[in-house]
């Protein structure tokens, strides 16, 4: 704990074997670590967070061998800082993730705070959010009110064709950014590449899941059966300009990204040198290189792929950046702006 806190850690890939979807390619690639295993396409950084129904799988492990989760419990404060801890206790509010997706992702949706802890008794829903690494087609929200049955009744059929039809269409660039609002249904396409940042559960709902390695009808509702399950779906109709508010369109420039994100987590594109505040943060450098100095005089050298844990006891910290260096920054929410 004592070099953890005196500066950062780089973290090596953590990635869950056997997923119900392919990839994993661009995760290898991007971190330039050898061949990709299949069906790997998600890198859980800096989590402390299982995947649904394990107890450990999915926890980030640090390179002494502890697990995360039980350093932030062990020491809140020099991890988080007393005002998060203040607001949140020892909770990091906090998950991120590399996501390859080798093919596109069934229609899911993700539920609410407040259907979170009705139904599950867990404090977090699953809002979340895609930075973009390559360019990519997205299915985002309904275009028309759908109803109840309707929606039951495409899920029993697994009516693909209905379900991605009555949803909009996004093409994204690489440097957009999409806020994902709990609830609401989406499918990544084939080919996507990004940075997501999310609250800390591993919560989906399945609204498809034929022709991919899981049987949805089983393991597609978190164990609340699907009558209950899919009341967490928004059904309302979205417009355009309601869809097209949820992207920072090619957030390129330095500085904050997803302010709409703010009450569930931060983000932010560092550019260039900078001199950024302390605070827990997990860093994915996207592009080039650069050393990171912080309080204590301890450094810590990341280039494209790397990806470092920050705790708050870091202290200020500085960036020397060689040529075209970018990274995004992943933060929990401040206390001042938490749901």
């Amino acid at each position: 704990m004592t070099t953890l806190t005196a500066g950062g850690t780089l973290l090596g890939a953590n990635q869950p074997a056997d997923r119900f979807y392919a990839g994993g390619e661009r995760i290898a690639a991007f971190r330039g670590d050898g061949a990709a295993r299949p069906h790997t396409p998600e890198d859980w950084v800096g989590s402390v967070t299982p995947l649904f129904g394990e107890a450990s799988l999915g926890r980030t492990v640090l390179p002494d061998g502890t697990a995360l989760a039980d350093a932030v419990a062990a020491d809140p404060v020099a991890w988080l800082g007393e005002e998060h801890v203040a607001a949140f206790g020892a909770d990091t509010c906090l998950l991120v993730k590399l996501l390859d997706a080798g093919q596109r992702l069934p229609v899911h949706a993700h539920p609410d705070v407040p259907f979170a802890a009705e139904h599950l008794g867990l404090a977090h829903g699953k809002t979340e959010a895609w930075i973009f690494l390559e360019p990519a087609d997205v299915h985002l929200g309904f275009t028309r009110e759908v109803g109840e049955d309707e929606l039951a009744r495409w899920v029993s059929a697994q009516d693909t064709a209905a379900m991605l039809g009555a949803m909009h269409r996004l093409s994204v660039e690489a440097g957009d950014a999409v806020l994902v609002p709990a609830g609401t249904a989406h499918a990544i396409g084939e080919g996507a590449f990004l940075v997501e940042l999310q609250e800390p559960t591993d919560l989906s709902i399945l609204m498809e899941w034929d022709g991919f390695a899981i049987d949805g009808a089983v393991a597609g509702h978190l164990g609340l059966g699907f009558d209950r399950a899919l009341r967490a779906v928004d059904r309302r109709a979205l417009s355009r300009e309601q869809v097209e508010s949820l992207r920072t369109a090619r957030a390129r420039d330095g500085g904050s990204l997803l302010a709409a994100a703010a009450p569930f987590f931060r983000a932010e594109r560092v550019r260039g040198d900078s001199v950024l505040e302390a605070g827990f943060s997990v860093l994915v450098c996207t592009a080039g290189a650069a050393t990171l100095t912080f309080e204590s005089g301890d450094s810590l050298d990341v280039r494209r792929g790397a990806t470092a844990l920050l705790p708050h006891a870091a202290g200020v910290w500085s960036v020397t950046a060689g040529p075209g260096f970018e990274a995004i920054r992943c933060r929990p929410p401040s206390p001042a702006d938490a749901v």
